[in-house]
């Protein structure tokens, strides 16, 4: 937590070895007199559509230049104690002890983070968002690959692993009751952690996952696991965001100015240099550079931009009944928990926020390539993949546009024209709806022979 306190000369000379442990003023190491500021920053490695704000920004140390340039105006010494958690809900319980002074989670943690800092006196505000999807295709549901689930009607009675109260979990809600299933009766909900719940999969001990970026992706590209529900499905928007502490806020604005000011920085690398975010990425995560891609890269399921978007502060309303009827949350004052006022009085030095996304493009990253190529078709990148030494191969889902493993998807031809599906339900619902016109579910290697 921060705190500033005044220290006599004395004092400062007991203290001088002495390095704050969260946030707070202390007399540094660099000798008697000196103060040093400790930033305390949670976040989440391997959500790594949050690594604008986290893993990506940590690795490029834009925070810490932003600090050290104020340090030299102001004679503080500013340090960054960068913390690291699989779930938003632990970075809640630090912020909400004052441990934590910036955080970033995703949509529903979001809401948490705010009614739990309110009820305990630690009140956040959300200041930025990282990255989203506009139709909610971060989060999926994956089942067994040799299991005979092939839509969410088959989840009836089956043991479903999630992460009760975050967005993965609010996609599970949703796409049940569209499904006609009782949440609360319809399944067996194990509540677990991302990384149990993957294990619980391949044991067999769950009979589906549904999880948020970037655990259905590596698990498909693994094989340990196939799509059974684009999340994209529900076209709803779902985002990660960046939470501070508002007393820190308020103490520290420059120090929050520059965090942002840092958020950008790293949002610019990222979107201009995607291939090598992605290999940065999967360098400190240990996640595969072709996964952190799928998400991340410029034609990815995630979009970065940490403009508040009235579309994504819409969509957070919306996300408080689920929470509600979870017995999660309160009423929840989203107005009051956005702030801002901090991105809008660094606007001049931000620049303009970025464009809409535009729709996924098929896109192929070969080996020994640092950029990849996109195509304007599925059969084109098809064709482009006999005979090449390929690392990975993209094609977006001809409904929700939601990029996966071309390799990985569900193929439907129909006569000479390809399209691809993130799920085989998704598959099924086009050729169903086009009876006539000789629509149908191939391989992958069927689809490749008529690409060719």
């Amino acid at each position: 937590m921060f705190r500033t306190r005044a220290l006599a000369p004395a004092a400062l000379l007991l203290l001088a070895p002495l390095a704050t442990a969260c946030g707070g003023d202390a007399a540094g190491a660099d000798g008697p007199g000196t103060v040093t500021v400790t930033v305390t920053v949670g976040y989440q490695s391997k959500t790594i559509n949050t690594v604008t704000a986290g893993t990506l920004l940590r690795s490029l140390g834009y925070f810490e230049q932003e600090l050290a340039a104020r340090g030299k105006k102001d004679g503080i010494t500013y340090k960054v104690d960068w913390q690291d958690y699989a779930t938003g809900a632990p970075i809640t319980a630090q912020m909400t002890a004052g441990k934590i002074d910036i955080g970033s989670m995703g949509d529903f943690p979001l809401l948490i983070n705010a009614a739990r800092g309110k009820e305990l006196g630690q009140p956040t505000r959300l200041v930025s968002v990282t990255g989203y999807n506009l139709r909610g295709g971060l989060n999926t549901i994956v089942t067994a690959p040799g299991a005979k689930l092939e839509s969410l009607a088959d989840l009836r009675g089956k043991k479903v692993s999630t992460s009760v109260g975050s967005a993965a979990d609010g996609t599970l809600v949703r796409a049940l009751q569209r499904a006609g299933i009782d949440p609360a009766t319809g399944i067996q909900k194990l509540n677990q952690q991302p990384s149990v719940g993957a294990s619980a999969l391949q044991a067999g001990s769950a009979d589906a996952l549904s999880q948020f970026v970037a655990w259905p992706g590596q698990l498909a590209y693994e094989g340990k696991a196939k799509a059974l529900y684009d999340g994209a499905e529900l076209n709803l928007p779902t985002f990660h965001g960046v939470t501070v502490r508002q007393g820190f806020a308020a103490q520290r604005p420059g120090v929050l100015d520059d965090f942002l000011r840092a958020q950008r920085k790293a949002t610019d690398y990222l979107r201009t240099r995607p291939v090598a975010a992605a290999e940065s990425v999967a360098k400190d995560t240990g996640l595969p550079a072709e996964v952190v891609y799928l998400y991340n890269g410029s034609n990815g399921i995630a979009t970065f931009d940490p403009a508040l978007r009235p579309d994504l502060l819409a969509a957070l309303k919306e996300d408080v009944p689920v929470l509600k009827d979870a017995k999660l949350v309160g009423d929840v004052d989203v107005d009051g928990f956005v702030d801002p006022a901090p991105l809008k009085r660094l606007a001049a030095d931000l620049g303009p926020d970025y464009p809409v996304a535009a729709a996924a493009r098929p896109e192929l990253w070969l080996k020994n390539e640092t950029a990849t190529r996109t195509f304007d078709t599925p059969a084109a990148l098809l064709k482009a993949l006999k005979g090449a030494d390929v690392r990975a191969a993209y094609v977006p889902d001809a409904v929700t546009g939601t990029l996966w493993f071309a390799d990985k998807a569900v193929w439907v031809a129909e006569g000479s024209e390809l399209r691809a599906f993130v799920t085989p339900a998704g598959a099924k619902a086009y050729v169903d709806g086009h009876q006539g016109s000789g629509a149908r579910i191939v391989s992958f290697a069927e689809a490749g022979g008529i690409a060719s």
